[in-house]
């Protein structure tokens, strides 16, 4: 097997009202008051964190700890440069953004704190991230659209196969706050969570003696989703056990030919469950597959994840595929 063959090792998730990644395969959210996955976060250093980084830092601990890359006491058990992290999130911190913006409008600059302005930054959630585990290796942000949680896993393929780090961390994150609902104001709902993954090349997961959960399968982004996910199929074609469809306007409910013969039952709507998750979507339903595969009595089927962006004319204009595979050890 090819060393830059790359695996999942780990999932998390902080959803309120989930508890474990499998259930993004339910079919519902639960009813009551469920706790806020943030009050999961102890400690000092809480108060200029921003919603997002807060949400990431919840399913990120939990990913990697679930990978066993790091210990009780949050720390990497890998050399910190061999992890990097890759956060997708196209909200992020646009609240921290828009109270700075507020204060220097009316007090200036005078009226900042050096505690905040630092918090602006469009990279603080993955800064954030590696800075509380040690993660030394390369750190990115996608703020790509509906399709930057799929690209996001993507480029984190990329991080590994060139060598740079021998894992990532991948996060999708998005935020439900006033500013957003103020940029969005014709969304009717809102997701407010975070997913993550742990992505390695299969022999750094063999020499650490990690059961892979997943295998990562071909990516394509094209024009229009069904473009993505043909391609997809053509490189991958097992039977499609899974297949999380994209957010889009209208709704794609069935699967379209290029994906051939699809289980009844077998189509998974995450934004119907979740609520529109912009660039967190690619990256939990990457997290749903897995822990279906996970789970998966059969291993002849793939898992196909596509994620599709709209124009203002109401078509595609951007549209990524993905496939995850039984999982296959070094």
């Amino acid at each position: 097997m090819s060393p830059t063959h790359v695996v999942v090792t780990g999932l998390g998730t902080a959803v309120s009202g989930l508890d474990t990644p499998g259930e993004l395969l339910g079919d519902r959210r639960p009813a009551g008051e469920p706790l806020d996955p943030v009050d999961r976060l102890t400690g000092r250093g809480l108060r200029y964190k921003d919603r997002a980084t807060k949400l990431a830092m919840v399913a990120g601990r939990e990913a990697l700890a679930a990978a066993g890359l790091i210990g009780a006491d949050n720390a990497s058990t890998v050399p910190g440069e061999s992890v990097g992290t890759v956060v997708s999130t196209n909200f992020g911190n646009v609240d921290t953004v828009c109270e700075t913006v507020e204060t220097i409008a009316r007090d200036t600059y005078l009226g900042t704190s050096p505690m905040l302005l630092p918090a602006t930054s469009s990279n603080v959630v993955a800064s954030w991230l590696a800075i509380t585990h040690g993660l030394r290796g390369a750190n990115l942000t996608l703020c790509n659209g509906r399709t930057s949680g799929l690209d996001a896993v993507n480029w984190a393929r990329l991080l590994i196969g060139s060598g740079r780090v021998e894992r990532v961390l991948v996060v999708g994150v998005e935020p439900d706050n006033p500013a957003v609902r103020h940029l969005t104001p014709e969304q009717g709902a809102f997701f407010d969570g975070a997913a993550a993954l742990v992505l390695e090349s299969a022999v750094s997961a063999a020499a650490r003696g990690v059961r892979p959960l997943a295998g990562l399968g071909p990516y394509a982004r094209r024009a229009e989703h069904t473009r993505a996910v043909a391609e997809v199929r053509a490189q991958e074609p097992r039977a499609v056990g899974l297949w999380c469809v994209p957010e889009h306007p209208e709704g794609i409910r069935a699967p379209g030919a290029c994906l051939g013969t699809v289980p009844a039952g077998a189509v998974h709507d995450l934004s119907e469950l979740l609520g529109p998750s912009s660039g967190a979507l690619g990256v939990l339903q990457c997290v749903a597959g897995t822990a279906w595969l996970a789970g998966a009595a059969a291993d002849a089927d793939a898992v196909v994840l596509a994620s599709a962006g709209t124009g203002d004319s109401g078509q595609d204009d951007a549209a990524a595929a993905l496939v995850l595979t039984p999982a296959v050890s070094a």
